[in-house]
């Protein structure tokens, strides 16, 4: 599927990237086996793909570099320039889920400079870091998950077989006998919980709960752009309550598990790791940066909040501390990939200082009618194949022919062309209109059980959108 003449990988190699995510510090996966993975969803802008896969194996370098020039080196921040659809969203994304990296996206336009009311850029890194700890977090607690499960399941039994008290009569050997018998009886009820014999019974649990309701105050100087919360502040302060609730076997069982995992992890530790991989893998994706761009030579009303937002992202993409409700982070090595479309404006309107904070500068490409093909059935996640799944839930079989599929680019295409180019979402479009009825009537569909599609089936269905799309460049 690539189209990089030398992308040119081995059985194992293909193997090591087939559930598209980097396993370990020694398994990091090569600039080609980056491309390779990124193929199996995104069809076409191949130079995207490889700056941000060298981008992505850079940060594994630089952490295998032993000297101090290692502090030195910094990522080379990416700015995608396309037009809508074209997948510079779906590259960061799945480039993130990749390298199992924390990874947030922002819309550059929810941003307002400093004293205004708004979110402020420095949400984004605190955005960062509440991903990474959630992350190392639900990491330590699948480590604990087996020990949390026994511990549940120990609670429970203490519920339905509760242990036996110890006597303080001189009639040892009935206590033994009874502690015997009581031991016996747990096993088998283990056994039970374990098979699932269980689930429905319904118990009485203790379980923890907040004595202080989560709270946000939200505000341009609030306690939300400082990264705090009621619970942060008070949390430590005023234990947490117990309370009895009701609950099917199983549902306890889900809950008591997520209590005793939060009790083995040492959050410290994890706020460590969390802290660490945030400033060395994080990944902070800035859409429609083209919106903060000043479009004209004047420089007074939006264009002045632009260039205040531009001005504020420089100190956090150059490098500066901001602090979080779990501690100060360094942005230096935080690599920061920006898009947009540019469509009013371009890149040149970026005020010339945010301009060289993104040095690796790639363009995508619109895509053409051979592209929609492609995205139709090759990829993962093609439009097609998931369709044809949504169907199969209701017993029916569809099928498309290649001339069908051909004549849904090709309308794809024409459209895009005339009406607003919005790249491959113009398929979701075509797609929905052209299987509109099949779907509304699938689930009373007793007859037909198997349905192919061609192109003079498209065509008939599809006329009115072309004939709207004739239409409508004469409309104001």
């Amino acid at each position: 599927m690539s189209e990089i003449g030398d992308i040119n990988l081995t059985d194992k190699q293909k193997e090591q990237i087939k559930e598209f995510v980097i396993k370990s510090e020694t398994e990091y996966l090569t600039p080609q086996q980056i491309v390779y993975a990124l193929d199996k969803f995104i069809i076409g802008q191949q130079a995207a793909k490889k700056a941000v896969a060298i981008a992505l194996r850079n940060r594994w370098r630089r952490q295998h570099v032993k000297s101090d020039i290692r502090e030195e080196i910094m990522p080379n921040n990416i700015i995608m320039i396309g037009p809508t659809g074209v997948g510079k969203t779906e590259i960061a994304r799945r480039l993130a889920k990749l390298a199992e990296a924390p990874f947030v996206k922002v819309e550059a336009t929810k941003f307002t400079e400093v004293g205004y009311v708004g979110r402020d850029v420095e949400s984004m890194v605190r955005d960062l870091v509440d991903r990474a700890v959630a992350m190392v977090r639900d990491e330590k607690t699948q480590e604990k998950k087996a020990e949390a499960e026994k511990l549940a399941e120990n609670r429970i039994l203490d519920i339905l077989i509760p242990p036996v008290k110890k006597n303080r009569s001189y009639i040892q050997q009935e206590d033994e006998d009874g502690e015997e018998t009581n031991k016996q009886t747990r096993e088998k009820f283990r056994q039970m919980l374990r098979e699932g014999k269980l689930d429905e019974k319904m118990i009485e649990v203790d379980v923890l709960v907040e004595s202080v309701p989560t709270m946000q105050i939200l505000g341009p100087i609030g306690l939300d752009e400082m990264g705090m919360n009621l619970q942060d502040l008070f949390g430590n302060i005023l234990p947490k309550k117990n309370k009895k609730r009701k609950l099917k076997v199983k549902d306890a069982k889900k809950l008591l598990e997520k209590e005793e995992a939060e009790k083995l992890i040492d959050m410290d530790a994890v706020i460590k790791e969390a802290l660490e991989r945030a400033q060395h893998t994080g990944i902070i994706f800035i859409d429609e940066i083209d919106k903060i761009a000043s479009t004209g030579t004047t420089r007074s009303g939006p264009d002045v909040s632009r260039e205040g937002v531009q001005r504020d992202l420089l100190p956090v993409v150059e490098g500066c501390t901001v602090n979080t409700k779990y501690g100060a982070v360094n942005t230096e090595h935080i690599l920061f990939i920006a898009s947009g479309a540019f469509h009013t404006s371009k890149p040149s309107d970026l005020i010339p200082e945010l301009q060289g904070r993104f040095p690796i500068r790639v363009e995508l490409k619109s895509l053409t009618k051979d592209d929609f093909v492609k995205i139709l059935t090759l990829p993962e996640n093609a439009l097609i194949k998931q369709y044809k799944a949504l169907l199969e839930s209701e017993g029916i079989e569809i099928e498309f022919t290649n001339e069908a599929i051909d004549e849904i680019a090709s309308m794809a295409a024409y459209v895009n062309e005339e009406v607003t180019n919005i790249g491959a979402r113009r398929l979701h479009t075509i797609m929905t209109t052209l299987l509109e009825d099949i779907l509304f009537n699938a689930p009373d569909n007793v007859e037909s059980k198997k349905i192919t599609l061609d192109a003079e089936d498209v065509r008939k269905k599809l006329k009115d959108i072309i004939k709207s799309a004739d239409l409508s460049k004469f409309i104001l």
